[in-house]
């Protein structure tokens, strides 16, 4: 028989074991690709080895000064896109509320079912759907039409000052219920005697949402914040794609759209790489910064 020491050590191997399979992928897609930022700082071309490559130096990070204008115009857009979705983040904790107040067990269900659906539906399917309603030939210039109001004629996918807005409705919509779910389970580690106790004192439900149900959540709103401003320069590239035509494309672009467009379509690696480099170090700085600050400010950070 083992001892409560010996079972502890057992049960933490059977643990390691089972995060070793994702361990080995975070190693092999995150931290193996990080070897080749060391083509930045050559002149390089597919198919022909690195030896043969001229050594440029800090040449593609110069680029980054030479193509400002494109540079400050798509990072405008990637930041307008981040900030309006951190002016947003806190929609899945009140619809997370909404769902845990709701009495019927089946109607709860239902909700969150229909809220976590569109998650797992690709973004070319959205574009079909998407497409089928706010083209020009679309259902709702159709129905303005038919009611007599001037309609677009472009429709929304095609108008210039609505692409911003548009994109992150869209954004919204695929994400709340996946997102919801987190603050689901946080509601549910709150223990329910606080509620009991509240209740004693005459608390009504209001009162329990505000001083109980908000408190417990926020913890987790604030980690899921903090790596949200880290990830603050990547929106993301399917989505972006996808929605892409000549007529919003000065305010759809972002920095992962435009690091594919130098990459793939102009085959300017080396300065694809420069870019994402200079990405990925931002995004740690921004980390560590929200971590300091939310030290400083609330006492506690991720790490």
């Amino acid at each position: 028989m083992l001892n409560r020491t010996g079972k502890k050590k057992l049960r933490g191997v059977k643990y390691f074991l089972i995060a070793v399979p994702f361990m080995i992928f975070l190693f092999l897609f995150c931290y193996v690709p990080v070897f080749g930022w060391i083509y930045a700082f050559f002149n390089y071309k597919l198919g022909q080895p690195l030896r043969n490559m001229p050594f440029v130096g800090l040449a593609n990070f110069a680029k980054l000064f030479t193509n400002r204008q494109d540079v400050l115009r798509v990072l405008r857009n990637t930041l307008v896109f981040s900030g309006l979705g951190l002016l947003l983040s806190p929609l899945p904790i009140l619809v997370a509320i909404m769902l845990n107040e709701i009495p019927s067990s089946k109607f709860r269900r239902f909700i969150q079912t229909t809220t976590t659906l569109p998650n797992f539906i690709s973004w070319i399917i959205v574009f079909g759907i998407s497409w089928a309603f706010f083209s020009n030939n679309g259902l709702v210039n159709k129905t303005f039409a038919s009611l007599g109001i001037e309609q677009s004629p472009t429709g929304i996918m095609g108008s210039l000052d609505a692409v911003w807005f548009f994109q992150t409705a869209l954004g919204v919509w695929k994400s709340l219920g996946w997102n919801t779910i987190i603050y689901l389970a946080a509601i549910l580690g709150i223990d329910v005697e606080q509620y009991e106790a509240a209740k004693v004192d005459g608390a009504n439900r209001l009162h329990c949402i505000w001083y109980i149900t908000v408190p417990g959540i926020l913890p987790t709103y604030f980690v899921l914040l903090l790596l949200q401003i880290s990830n603050i320069l990547n929106t993301g590239f399917d989505q972006y794609f996808v929605f892409t035509n000549p007529m919003v494309a000065k305010n759809i672009q972002v920095l992962d759209y435009y690091v594919y467009q130098v990459g793939i379509m102009i085959k300017d690696y080396s300065f694809s790489i420069a870019i994402g480099i200079i990405k990925s170090l931002i995004s740690i700085m921004l980390l560590f910064c929200a971590n300091y600050f939310s030290k400083r400010i609330r006492g506690d950070a991720i790490f």
